[in-house]
C-alpha cells in the first residue's frame, strides 16, 4: 500500500531553517505529484508547497522566497527546505500526493504528519 513518512520537524527559533523530508513507498513516484500542506491549531489545512513529477514548483504567498520544495526521484523522496521561519509557521506539515494525470486539486495519498514549531 502505499505510505507517506515524514521527518525532520522539530522546534526551532524564529529565523532559524529546517528541512523536511517525506518517504514515499508503494506508488510509482515518478509519475506522482507531491505537495507539502500544514494545519495550524484551530485553522483549516492549507497548501504550503509542490512539486510536479516533472518538477514543476509552485508555493502559497506565504512561503514564497522562504521555502524550497523538491525531489529525489531516485530515492523517491521529497524536501521541503525552510528559511527564515517564523512563529506563524508553526504547524504540523503534511507530504502528499496524487498522480500527476489528475486534473483535480485533492491529493489521494497522506502521511501522519510531522510538528513544526517556531518560537518568538
Amino acid at each position: 500500500q502505499v505510505q507517506l513518512v515524514e521527518s525532520g520537524g522539530g522546534l526551532v527559533q524564529a529565523g532559524g531553517s529546517l528541512r523536511l523530508s517525506c518517504a514515499a513507498s508503494g506508488l510509482t513516484f515518478s509519475v506522482y505529484n507531491m505537495a507539502w500542506f500544514r494545519q495550524a491549531p484551530e485553522k483549516e489545512r492549507e497548501f504550503v508547497a509542490g512539486i510536479s513529477w516533472n518538477n514543476n514548483a509552485a508555493y502559497a504567498e506565504s512561503v514564497k522566497g522562504r521555502f524550497t520544495v523538491s525531489r529525489d526521484t531516485a530515492k523517491n523522496m521529497v524536501y521541503l527546505q525552510m528559511n527564515s521561519l517564523n512563529p506563524k509557521d508553526t504547524a504540523v506539515y503534511y507530504c502528499a500526493a496524487k498522480p500527476g494525470y489528475s486534473s483535480t486539486t485533492t491529493y489521494d495519498y497522506w502521511g501522519q504528519g510531522t510538528q513544526v514549531t517556531v518560537s518568538s
